[in-house]
């Protein structure tokens, strides 16, 4: 059965993300799906609705049913339910009120830890501990946590996923008690939104993805940006300039300016020592 509304909303999102239009077959199957995804929008502001631990538990469920590199099973969740270990983690964070105001927070782990153990416990060995281990253990919490965001925005709840928690990645793994070779990925803010939300408008389709061979010379970068920077400036522009002080104001600032002002100071410099201190080899 055709639906022309959904085929609109969907074919308007893609030209305020990317600024291409595209067609969209009202008659294509899984409309609705492709909605949501296509016009999903990053929400900061919630109402003090609580979530219902019988609805959590379901959307957990659903996060967990996603694909598994090898049936390995090594994307986890923690709840951080205490409000004393919310506030110790919101604490470092003073940036980013929504954190406080989100009814569930949520953190998600690339589990390292399980496999060996069960190795051990069978009497097998464990000759694959290098860095294959944790890039498979991070992913998989990585697909655990969108198709949980999936899987809340499929019933009207807003989610804002918090990769900073990765700044103070020792503090969050002694509040939560992860055990070694357990590593946090990113926390995540859930609850039900305040207000619609914004829709970010994002690089053009064709600068990520490519056909054969990956394909992006100086020039194209240059000027897929500089169209990008434009585009975005006429519905998102910046509300402030990062580090004026040190960079001063930019006749135009645009996200490529943003970004790497962002990535012009140091980041996470301690995070690899981090991650060997939980037990994972990089090497």
């Amino acid at each position: 059965m055709a639906d022309r509304t959904l085929a609109d909303q969907i074919q308007q999102a893609i030209e305020a993300r990317f600024g291409e239009r595209l067609a969209v077959d009202p008659a294509l199957a899984g409309l609705d799906a492709l909605a949501k995804l296509a016009t999903r929008r990053v929400h900061r502001r919630f109402t003090g609705r609580p979530i219902e631990p019988t609805l959590l538990r379901l959307l957990c469920g659903c996060a967990l049913s996603s694909p598994s590199k090898s049936d390995l099973q090594q994307g986890d969740i923690v709840l951080v339910a205490d409000p004393e270990k919310r506030r110790a983690i919101f604490e470092r964070i003073p940036d980013m009120p929504w954190l406080d105001q989100a009814p569930v927070f949520l953190v998600f782990c690339g589990n390292g830890n399980r496999l060996p153990k069960i190795s051990a416990l069978r009497g097998k060995p464990f000759p694959n501990d290098h860095l294959d281990a944790f890039f498979n253990a991070v992913v998989d919490g990585t697909i655990v946590m969108m198709s949980f965001i999936a899987a809340a925005e499929a019933v009207g709840l807003g989610c804002c996923p918090i990769s900073v928690i990765r700044d103070h990645a020792a503090l969050v793994a002694e509040l939560l008690a992860l055990p070694p070779r357990v590593v946090p990925i990113a926390g995540l803010c859930v609850g039900w939104p305040d207000d619609a939300g914004r829709l970010s408008p994002r690089l053009a389709i064709d600068a990520r993805v490519h056909v054969d061979h990956y394909e992006e010379s100086d020039a194209a970068l240059t000027a897929r940006l500089d169209e990008y920077d434009e585009r975005r400036n006429k519905s998102a522009p910046f509300a402030r300039q990062r580090k004026p002080e040190r960079w001063g104001e930019a006749a135009f600032y645009g996200w490529s300016e943003d970004k790497a002002r962002q990535y012009a100071e140091p980041q996470r410099t301690d995070f690899g020592a981090f991650v060997r201190a939980r037990g994972f080899k990089l090497d």
